[in-house]
């Protein structure tokens, strides 16, 4: 056995941060490779060390074999850990890797070799018995040969690049006239994603589930399976949502078809953590897809219900460890589903976007993992994968995790991309996920064109508004000097009633605020009126009953003009334009004295033009009974006075400013 002490991570983004984050959990030393896009990325942060690979695109460096190689040379890694995709599924890689004397925590050179080329695999499964779709993966490429068996089988049929994955060079063909056409699109595809434009032909199965097995295997002969993913809800052949376990699987099917997956790594002396995929139709019956050499993206949800972490027994694997854990030994407890989070355009066909992070916020509760490579100020690359992060929830039964997934997906924000939070809150709340019932053409079927959220009602200006006039109140009160602690949250008697402009995108409106106590409001903008309750309110969430229906919402204050809320539809910025900073100097420099709570003006002590010290008692104000002395934050002059003795005022209302003097 070796033991590895340093551990290189080929990759970028939440899988490298990942990966790290169990390496670091072992004793080892971490080393990360970036890109000059990725120069101050997290996964960068995370490492012990970093090294440059130079350029911008993939093929500059992510995919530059020999740069990551010199790295691992020069940091003194004896292990590289590829992630998936990029060198992952690379056989040129994992055997230079070997030939450097640097362990490849993957899988040997031929069983990639195999599994990476779609012909291969099946030709390799069709020995060992596995189940596999009727289809032509013959060595002829040319059109004829491919235009002819194609037409032999049932239509519709699936063009497949044999190389590669991630759904490109793939295409379903149902009119025999787009055959050639399809043909000829797919191997150009296939050509440029792979460098490999050979092309295999399955019949297409309809209305049929995705349900993978992760497999593992050790160097002492043990293989096992960890049970199933369901990863059904697809767009463009990419997964959206994975589970586990699969919501059809019975135990007898899971036995088959973890067997078969058994069998499968067996078949090519597999060794280190893979993915079998199955397509399992209507019947019950399943086929084999293919092999995914690497950890997949959808690790988490098996490990989520497994209690075991994988990127450890693929580091315990790499040095010469026996699995952890017998056949036996795998018992699947409650239920995980993950989204993946992706900044790209729902509304235009999911386009992938790029752009800065102005916020990035999770709700950390109990049940719920995020994965993810950034952080609020980071940025969404255009060289790279679009994916944000994983959002994964466990609970003891499927609906308790949906609920919880649901949940925190409300409480997430995401500012500054487009991305497609609202349609993955659609994608759950949708009868035929909650039933169990997706299959993978479920999204191609009922979103067709992509989707558009609603825009944010009235009702939730309203929770905005209300909110950032909440938040104030606890920041006034929080900066006010020498208040009672009493007085927290105290509204005088009698209704309080606030106008203030807002922006909300393009749209520009009044609204009126009237609060009967701390948390009871009624809100009318844009003809519409709302009565809003305060329930919870906590860092990065608030609950309101809103016209007496409960709503939880995520949030994020950037300062005080401006509040994003999330809601189940998007993000709306809601900006308190008149509590934008002024600009002026003379502004700039004054001193708002602003009241701390909802009270009554008792007495005006100073008055305008009137020159005032720090700390000097400027105005008496009373709140629940007691009365509180309002002090001067700065010395200077009193520009001008707002209150007016007698005056109910709520928090935050400027009494009066004080034009702070030189050198203060």
């Amino acid at each position: 056995m070796t033991a590895i002490q340093t551990v290189l991570v080929a990759n970028r983004g939440e899988i490298a941060v990942r990966v790290m984050r169990t390496a670091k959990a072992m004793g080892l030393k971490t080393v990360a490779v970036y890109s000059d896009a990725d120069a101050n990325a997290l996964h960068v942060r995370t490492a012990d060390l970093a090294v440059s690979l130079g350029g911008n695109t993939a093929a500059e460096s992510y995919l530059n074999g020999d740069a990551i190689l010199e790295a691992a040379r020069t940091t003194g890694a004896d292990a590289i850990h590829p992630g998936y995709g990029f060198l992952s599924e690379n056989t040129g890689f994992a055997a230079a890797c070997a030939a450097a004397g640097v362990i490849f925590i993957g899988p040997p050179a031929a069983a990639v070799e195999i599994m990476g080329d779609k012909a291969l695999a099946k030709r390799a499964m069709l020995e060992a018995k596995v189940p596999c779709i009727p289809g032509y993966q013959g060595e002829d490429q040319s059109d004829d040969i491919l235009i002819g068996e194609a037409k032999a089988m049932s239509m519709p049929v699936m063009i497949k690049a044999a190389a590669g994955g991630g759904g490109r060079g793939m295409r379903r063909v149902a009119d025999p006239e787009q055959l050639l056409k399809s043909i000829a699109l797919a191997r150009s595809e296939a050509e440029g994603a792979f460098g490999n434009g050979d092309l295999i032909l399955e019949r297409a199965i309809e209305g049929a589930r995705h349900v993978e097995v992760q497999v593992f295997a050790d160097t002492h002969g043990n293989v096992i399976h960890l049970g199933e993913r369901d990863c059904s809800l697809q767009r463009r052949h990419q997964k959206v949502v994975e589970e586990s376990p699969c919501p059809v699987m019975t135990p007898e099917l899971r036995e088959a078809m973890g067997t078969a997956a058994a069998e499968a790594a067996r078949a090519v002396s597999y060794v280190g953590a893979g993915t079998v995929e199955f397509l399992l139709d209507a019947s019950g019956e399943f086929y084999f897809l293919e092999m995914n050499t690497r950890l997949q993206v959808e690790h988490p949800v098996t490990e989520c219900v497994t209690g075991f972490d994988l990127v450890q027994w693929q580091i315990r694997v790499a040095q010469g460890e026996p699995l952890p854990a017998t056949q036996d030994d795998i018992d699947l407890f409650g239920h995980a589903i993950e989204v993946r989070l992706c900044a790209e355009d729902p509304a235009a066909a999911f386009l992938p976007c790029a752009g800065p992070v102005s916020l990035f916020s999770v709700p950390t509760e109990e049940g719920v993992r995020m994965d993810s490579g950034i952080e609020t100020g980071d940025a969404i690359s255009p060289f790279y994968d679009s994916m944000v992060a994983k959002v994964i929830a466990w609970g003891e039964t499927r609906e308790t995790a949906r609920l919880k997934l649901r949940s925190a997906l409300q409480a997430t924000a995401l500012a500054g991309v487009t991305h497609n939070r609202a349609f993955l809150l659609e994608l759950l709340d949708q009868p035929t996920f909650i039933d169990g019932g997706a299959t993978t053409d479920y999204i191609d079927q009922h979103y067709p064109e992509g989707y558009s959220p609603a825009q944010p009602g009235t009702a939730s200006l309203a929770a905005g508004v209300v909110l950032q006039q909440i938040l104030a109140a606890e920041q006034h009160f929080a900066n006010a000097l020498s208040v009672n602690e009493e007085l927290r949250g105290w509204v005088s008697t009698g209704p309080v009633t606030r106008r203030h402009t807002y922006e909300a995108g393009d749209t520009t409106f009044t609204a009126e605020i009237t609060s009967s106590s701390a948390e009871q409001f009624s809100v009318t903008l844009m003809e519409a009126t709302h009565t809003v309750t305060l329930q919870a309110l906590n860092a990065d969430r608030v609950a309101f009953s809103i016209d007496g229906q409960r709503v939880v919402l995520g949030y994020h204050q950037t300062d005080a003009a401006e509040l994003m809320l999330a809601t189940d539809q998007s993000e709306v910025i809601v900006v308190n334009t008149d509590l934008i900073p002024p600009e002026s100097a003379e502004d700039a420099q004054g001193g708002k004295v602003q009241a701390p709570m909802h009270g009554q003006l008792v007495s005006l002590l100073v008055e305008a033009e009137q020159s005032v010290e720090k700390d000097q008692r400027l105005a008496v104000f009373e709140a629940m009974k007691m009365q509180h002395e309002i002090l001067a934050p700065v010395s200077g002059v009193v520009q001008h006075v707002n209150g007016q003795v007698g005056q109910q005022m709520a928090a935050g209302d400027v009494i009066m400013v004080i034009e702070e003097a030189d050198g203060e």
